[in-house]
């Protein structure tokens, strides 16, 4: 019990340290451009980064070719440019996904 208490005061005090150090280290109005940059780059490379490791484990030479991943991939973006909510575009392109690999199979 001792242990654990003490795992989890560990815990708390880096989870307080990690939400506090960003005040202490740039308590200026401005972030240095380098953290600008990469809060402007990061979010969209890690969705691409996503997109191209989930299609890295398709199997493009046996059916059905990939042809459900594509489809919902093409049915996000298209959503996506239609109505920009990203809840609507994901969830189109997964319904879209999942119809066509259970009808494909």
């Amino acid at each position: 019990m001792a242990d654990s208490l003490v795992v989890l005061a560990v815990m708390a005090g880096i989870t307080f340290a990690s939400r506090l150090l960003p005040f202490l280290l740039f308590s200026r109005n401005h972030p240095p451009r380098w953290v600008a940059t990469v809060e402007t780059v990061l979010p969209p490379l890690v969705l691409w980064l996503l997109v191209f490791y989930s299609l890295s484990s398709i199997a493009w030479l046996t059916a059905p070719y990939g042809i459900p991943a594509l489809a919902g991939v093409g049915i996000v973006v298209l959503v996506h440019r239609w109505k920009h909510s990203a809840l609507l575009s994901i969830l189109s392109g997964t319904a879209v996904y999942m119809v066509l690999t259970r009808l494909l199979a």
